[in-house]
């Protein structure tokens, strides 16, 4: 079974989050897509505009706790408060080989 982990941060923590979670056990799929937000962060590069990204990491269910913490970690939220995660419940009730 799997689940979706997801961030909304600023376009370079989005590629750190990409570069810190590609080899984490238990996280199969992920990826970053990137555009402009108005109101998420203070940094705007573009007038009223930050640049943003959305990571979405598709993750083994049992795993997901692990793979949320090192999200976390790798976004620096504790500290720096600088985007938002979220975890949907169970995407899929099957298994990859």
């Amino acid at each position: 079974m799997f689940v979706e982990i997801g961030a909304l941060v600023q376009k370079d923590v989005g590629q750190q989050a990409v570069d810190g979670l590609k080899d984490q056990e238990g996280v199969r799929i992920v990826s970053m897509e990137t555009g402009r937000s108005s109101d998420l962060f203070d940094k705007k590069d573009f007038g009223d505009f930050g640049e943003a990204a959305i990571v979405t990491v598709i993750a083994d269910d049992d795993l997901k706790d692990a793979v949320f913490d090192k999200l976390f970690q790798v976004c620096e939220l504790t500290d720096q408060k600088q985007g938002l995660i979220f975890m949907s419940p169970v995407i899929a009730k099957t298994t990859v080989s």
